[in-house]
This record gives structure tokens, sequence and C-alpha cells, in this order.
């Protein structure tokens, strides 16, 4: 499970609900990274190694591109015409401030170069409209209850880079953004859980 970022276009008139149902339905099909998308991902490796040091990087054909950084799990995906950033639930307090602030400087990036906006589904808002401080105690919180209840998303007792070794493979990294991503996000988005505190 991991805190995301997506990065999309809305038309005027078109609801955030709508975007993610058209990127919903748009992930059925398989297609290469349009060039704009390409040249926008040429601009933003330089800019993402300045930001977070040492990435991987992993390229595949035409279809994807990935960025990861092992000290914090932050992760930026490119597939086809989609593009997001994906950071575990292993970080909470200062840890938390820390990581979402390189993953909104990242987001920053991504947006300035792309044109696309940054959408926050565990909120669902536009980063631009959140305040910094209900993502940290988001990702703080839902950090606490996994480590409570599960190692599988919690680095063991080594270090983030070992445990992201354990890490999906990009197929079935895709597949889970599609099957339970979005049912995670609104089972713990604070507006979807307002009725039952």
């Amino acid at each position: 499970m991991s805190y995301d970022i997506y990065f999309m276009s809305r038309r005027d008139g078109q609801s955030w609900d709508e975007v993610l149902e058209a990127m919903e339905d748009a992930a059925e099909r398989s297609e290469p990274i349009p060039a704009r998308l390409f040249d926008a991902w040429d601009r933003i490796v330089p800019q993402a190694r300045m930001l977070l040091g040492e990435v991987d990087i992993t390229e595949y054909e035409q279809e994807s591109r990935d960025l990861s950084h092992s000290g914090t799990g932050i992760d930026l995906s490119v597939f086809g015409d989609e593009v997001s950033i994906t950071v575990p639930y292993w970080h909470a307090g200062e840890d938390a401030a820390v990581v979402l602030g390189k993953v909104f400087a990242l987001s920053a990036i991504v947006e300035k170069e792309t044109g696309l906006t940054a959408y926050d589904p565990q909120t669902e808002r536009p980063l631009a409209e959140m305040q910094p401080q209900d993502a940290i105690g988001l990702m703080s919180r839902i950090t606490r209850i996994c480590a409570a209840t599960t190692a599988v998303d919690q680095p063991p007792t080594g270090s983030v880079a070992e445990a992201r070794v354990q890490r999906p493979s990009r197929g079935a990294h895709r597949q889970h953004r599609r099957s339970g991503r979005l049912w995670a996000v609104r089972r713990y988005s604070p507006t979807a859980n307002a009725d039952h505190r």
C-alpha cells in the first residue's frame, strides 16, 4: 500500500471522479508513451536526481519508465500516458514530513514539465489545494496502522533499500494500482471515514 499522486488532465466541467474513471478505463489498454512525455521525462530525470540524489532508472521499451529512490521508497512511473508518484507507508512523524516534502517537490517538477495537474486521491484534491500537514498526518496514521497489523509494507529491521527487494514486479505493481489502490485510497481517505470516527 502506498501514498499516491496521480498526474492528470481535466477538461472544463469535468469532475475529478470522472477523470479517475477515465484513467481506470484507459488502464485496460497498453499503449506506448507519447512523445511529449518522453521529452518531459528527459527533463524530469536530472531535476529528480538533484532533488533525491542517486536514483535507479528502469526502462521498458516504449511502454514504461520508472525512477526510484531506495532511501525513501519514492517511485515516479510513466506507463503509456499515465504518470504517478508513489511512496510506501514506511514513514511517520518528522520522517513523513521530510519524505512527503520531497514527494511534493518532485510533483511540482512533474507538473511543470508535463503540464499535468498533480492530484492526491487520498485527500481527493489537487496537490496545490492541499495543506502539507494533512498528508503528513494521514501518512503517519496509516504507517502506524500498517506497522501494528502487518510487516509487509514496513521495512523489516534493515534499511528501506533491503525492503525494496520485496517490491512487486512492474506488472504486478501496475495491476495493484488498478485493482486495489483506489479501494485503499477511499478506505483510508479522511473524507470517506468522516462518518466513522
